[in-house]
């Protein structure tokens, strides 16, 4: 897990057919459990409050009613052109161009009818998602219209990568990543806003006295002027930058590191050949 999903998913509050019908992991459905079990390990580790929230899992969810589902399901499929469901192929990390499987031509049908079929008020997701969000709203009627809340994507690693990628290990953060591994070039001043500032509350920035001295930030305002006017060196926000995203990381790695059960979990999911 990356820490847009991990950090960022804990800050805000996908499914196991969802994956299976995208071909993650190959589509073996019970390797993409594991996983699943893996990503409630680090939300639990940074601190996500779970008895707020309830984990569903796709398939059983859907089994519970099946006649209900599937009955939206068609609906959804019945009500838009073809044209129109390809255009939600971004939601997969697909493109329009791409050769999509049958399978991936139902999944934001999927998705679409998930939200109806749980009564969602709100669809809180990535940018990436707002396409379907957007499905949703067309298909329903308008005293059922869900309200659309889209996330910020984080850029990735690699030069002129607007999102970060979990299959591409060069262009992410991820969560059990070791202090060495954060402590790279990355565009800082993206994630001390929409990361370290939101989660941490401040943003500080230490340095000798002959060189500004320390210095605490507690809005984005005053951290981009400082950035903009040359007050905050890239060096020093960097620098910054690798402290509070590894103080924010650790108690992921400790929770790994000493608990018999996560280190097993996380082993098994390493193993796991990742697919697009």
């Amino acid at each position: 897990m990356h820490i847009a999903q991990g950090v960022m998913k804990a800050l805000n509050n996908k499914a196991d057919w969802f994956a299976q019908l995208n071909n993650k992991m190959g589509g073996d459905l019970t390797q993409i459990q594991t996983v699943g079990k893996y990503m409630v390990e680090v939300w639990k580790a940074v601190g996500m409050d779970l008895s707020k929230v309830e984990f569903l899992s796709s398939s059983e969810e859907i089994n519970k009613r099946p006649e209900e589902y599937w009955t939206l399901v068609m609906d959804i499929v019945r009500k838009n052109s073809l044209k129109r469901i390809v255009r939600c192929s971004q939601i997969m990390g697909r493109s329009e161009a791409d050769d999509l499987t049958a399978a991936q031509i139902f999944y934001p049908c999927m998705q679409c009818a998930d939200i109806f079929f749980l009564k969602a008020d709100i669809c809180q997701l990535g940018m990436g998602q707002r396409k379907v969000n957007m499905l949703a709203r067309e298909y329903c009627d308008s005293k059922r219209k869900p309200i659309v809340l889209s996330h910020k994507m984080m850029p990735g690693l690699l030069e002129g990568q607007e999102k970060m990628s979990k299959s591409d290990p060069n262009s992410a953060i991820f969560m059990e990543d070791s202090e060495a591994e954060v402590t790279t070039g990355n565009p800082c001043f993206e994630y001390a806003r929409f990361i370290v500032l939101p989660w941490v509350g401040h943003f500080d920035v230490l340095r000798p006295a002959d060189h500004g001295g320390d210095k605490r930030y507690v809005s984005v305002v005053e951290l981009a002027a400082d950035y903009e006017e040359g007050a905050l060196h890239p060096g020093d926000l960097k620098a910054g930058l690798s402290r509070h995203l590894n103080a924010i990381l650790q108690p992921v790695r400790d929770h790994f590191e000493n608990s018999e059960e996560a280190m097993e979990l996380l082993k098994k999911v390493k193993s796991y050949k990742v697919t697009k």
